[in-house]
């Protein structure tokens, strides 16, 4: 039951008819992909991370490829896939490729009775598009075209989004604002189907610690304009030298109704020659147990 009233919650809570209904219910599963993040979405960095946010920085790096593979509880069972390629292009900026697909796994289909018939029902989104994004003037603006496909059961609906993202360093590198728009499609400000991110992150602490350098930082985001009250998200990260890297947050969630939930989730980060590897847990909510995301990013210089 918990999986049906979360993949129709923006179809059956919100009234929405057809296809926006069935573009409701697609985002919410990626909502629940991304309780696995253990940064606010705004501004989140990496290859993969333009997926969430297209204002991604420079990188010196020829090619960029990344996976991240994201497991939910039982009580939910949505597994997810987001892979990514970026490579610079000249003076025009970064360029990149990204697919990632979220679905519903063991939904067998029922007929005049409880017993399944052993047809399995489909379940799920994808989203398809390209990327790009630029340092103009000291802030990096990204933008993402993407292709959205989906299905429930027989039904199926699909749009086209473009979103936008501006990230800025403020005094230094001490500060830092961030916005963007994912899965924007329409002029509305409660469209239950997208999102609109904001961040700021700023240096708490930096210094050496057995002989290395370590920075702690403080970090502010929130989600809004999806029809439903603003989530907000409350962290703190550490760098050790640029080889290893702890993220903690406390994320508000809003909801369709008048509750809210506090959520807390971790993530760890390793950087190995070229190779970086993402551990990160969603601690869950409601006894529903925890999600997970394991990701592998390669830079080839």
């Amino acid at each position: 039951m918990q999986r049906i009233a979360l993949l129709f919650v923006g179809l059956l809570t919100l009234g929405a008819p057809g296809a926006a209904g069935q573009q409701a219910a697609g985002t919410t599963l990626w909502r629940v992909a991304a309780t696995t993040l253990a940064t606010p979405p705004a501004l989140a960095l990496g290859p993969a991370a333009a997926f969430w946010t297209p204002a991604q920085t420079e990188d010196s790096a020829r090619l960029q490829l990344a996976v991240e593979a994201i497991q939910t509880p039982a009580a939910v069972d949505a597994t997810g896939l987001i892979t990514t390629v970026r490579f610079p292009v000249g003076s025009l900026g970064q360029f990149g490729l990204l697919y990632g697909r979220v679905g519903l796994s063991d939904i067998t289909q029922t007929v005049d009775s409880p017993d399944p018939t052993g047809a399995v029902v489909p379940v799920y989104t994808l989203a398809v598009g390209a990327t790009w994004s630029r340092l103009v003037a000291g802030t990096s603006v990204g933008a993402t075209l993407a292709f959205h496909e989906t299905r429930l059961d027989v039904t199926r609906a699909d749009r086209w989004t473009i979103d936008v993202g501006a990230s800025r360093p403020l005094a230094g590198d001490r500060l830092r604002l961030a916005a963007a728009t994912h899965f924007f499609s329409s002029l509305r400000t409660n469209d239950p189907a997208q999102d609109v991110y904001a961040g700021v992150e700023g240096r708490v602490w930096s210094g050496p610690m057995s002989g290395n350098r370590v920075v702690v930082l403080g970090r502010y985001g929130i989600s809004f304009a999806h029809g439903f009250t603003a989530d907000h998200q409350f962290g703190l990260g550490a760098e050790f030298a640029k080889t290893i890297g702890l993220d903690l947050m406390l994320v508000r969630e809003g909801s369709y109704g008048q509750a809210h939930s506090w959520r807390p989730v971790g993530g760890l980060r390793i950087a190995i020659g070229k190779y970086r590897v993402t551990i990160a847990r969603d601690a869950g909510v409601n006894d529903l147990g925890s999600a997970y995301r394991v990701g592998v990013d390669m830079r080839f210089r």
